[in-house]
């Protein structure tokens, strides 16, 4: 199975009901494998199946196109969306809140001050412009199944 990219900056690239491809350069943070989602050869072979997890506002375009359909492809990335690799496959799908903190957790440890800063500075506005109602959401994405 392919493994999806760790560079600092991945291109997601999510698909309208046209088809048509939608590529938006987002951080992502590498996390474990979800028992689940690793394949058969995969626990024969003891490979990990890397997730990666997003987070992005609730309201983004990203996340109403996800709704439609989970397939993304995942490519490394600079800053400014140019890719720098190929890309991969893979399934997306919307993080319950209580799985957030592991996924809070792997940002801040893959962005270390610039995660603190910006997370913060989001949750201080949230408080005063959508009061009672979450402003972000959490996205993970797996390789998907080869055929």
């Amino acid at each position: 199975m392919t493994s999806l990219p760790t560079s600092r900056y991945v291109s997601l690239t999510t698909f309208r009901r046209t088809g048509e491809a939608v590529p938006t350069p987002v951080w992502a943070a590498p996390v474990g494998p979800r028992p689940e989602a690793r394949s058969e050869r995969a626990r024969r072979e003891g490979d990990e199946v890397l997730s990666l997890v997003v987070w992005t506002r609730a309201d983004s375009g990203k996340v109403k196109r996800l709704r439609h359909t989970s397939r993304v492809t995942v490519a490394p990335c600079d800053m400014r969306g140019r890719l720098e690799g190929p890309a991969v496959d893979g399934l997306a799908e919307f993080l319950e809140p209580s799985e957030w903190p592991g996924a809070r957790a792997a940002l801040a440890r893959r962005y270390g001050w610039q995660w603190r800063i910006t997370y913060g500075t989001s949750r201080i506005a949230a408080r005063f412009t959508h009061r009672g109602r979450e402003r972000q959401t959490m996205i993970r994405i797996t390789p998907a199944a080869r055929q």
